[in-house]
């Protein structure tokens, strides 16, 4: 249902004939949103210098709520908070809507980490150290308990490779994390983001059809969301456990 963009960057780059009063730095966000599900990875690899948290340019009041933790598998309390502030400077939610502090990208970093991922553990051990080390000795205090224009301020340098203490680098590292957030806030909620599909709503994303009639496909992204994930629909996982058990079978031939 996404759009295709491969051929239209214009919602990544300011058009000639804009007015001089519009704003031309587009908000991560708002980019996310235009450019559908499969847009978020572009945005990912080619967008990162223009769209840093653009959003936080106005003060969002932060909500007090009660969200549901999950036992961490792999970071540290702390490694786990400056992760999810760092994700939710990536991703900020706005008057729109939640972003990727709700939908607990950092339960999908965590899950990964301990599995398809776990190579990255240690970069990310180093990395979330360097940023807190840096965060405590410019500004006295850890990177997650600083202000948004703060916490904006050392992820443009990290991004910018202007800070030290990273595996490989700093800009390496702020890479590698931009694009597990945008994995945990997007892909299907059995792996352990996008909470609530609150991801897949923000792109206007009406869910996994594995099945659709002609007037599904007129409607598009106008569909009403089913909210279920791919591992609901007993077809669905009879396929995957089918695929699995040939690979053993092949492992054992």
């Amino acid at each position: 249902m996404a759009r295709d963009i491969k051929n239209d960057d214009s919602s990544l780059h300011p058009r000639e004939d804009q007015p001089e009063d519009q704003p031309t730095n587009l908000s991560r966000r708002n980019l996310l949103k235009s450019a559908g599900l499969f847009g978020a990875a572009a945005v990912s690899s080619a967008a990162g210098t223009q769209v840093l948290a653009a959003d936080s340019s106005s003060p969002v009041p932060r909500t007090i709520a009660i969200i549901a933790r999950e036992a961490l598998e792999v970071l540290t309390a702390e490694e786990a908070q400056t992760l999810e502030a760092i994700c939710d400077c990536l991703i900020p939610s706005d008057g729109n809507g939640p972003g990727a502090k709700e939908a607990r990208a950092v339960h999908y970093i965590d899950r990964s980490l301990a599995s398809h991922n776990s190579g990255a553990r240690h970069n990310y051990m180093v990395g979330l150290s360097a940023i807190n080390d840096f965060a405590r000795k410019t500004r006295k205090k850890p990177f997650y308990q600083l202000i948004r224009d703060q916490q904006n301020s050392i992820l443009t340098a990290v991004q910018a490779n202007k800070v030290d203490g990273f595996a490989p680098s700093a800009s390496g590292f702020f890479n590698m994390v931009r694009s597990h957030t945008i994995d945990g806030t997007f892909s299907d909620p059995y792996y352990g983001g996008n909470q609530n599909f609150v991801g897949w709503d923000m792109i206007r994303y009406p869910g996994i059809r594995l099945s659709a009639s002609e007037t599904d496909v007129r409607q598009g992204a106008s569909l009403e969301p089913n909210h279920q994930s791919a591992y609901d629909n007993q077809t669905y996982t009879k396929m995957i456990s089918n695929m699995n058990g040939q690979m053993e079978g092949g492992d054992h031939a």
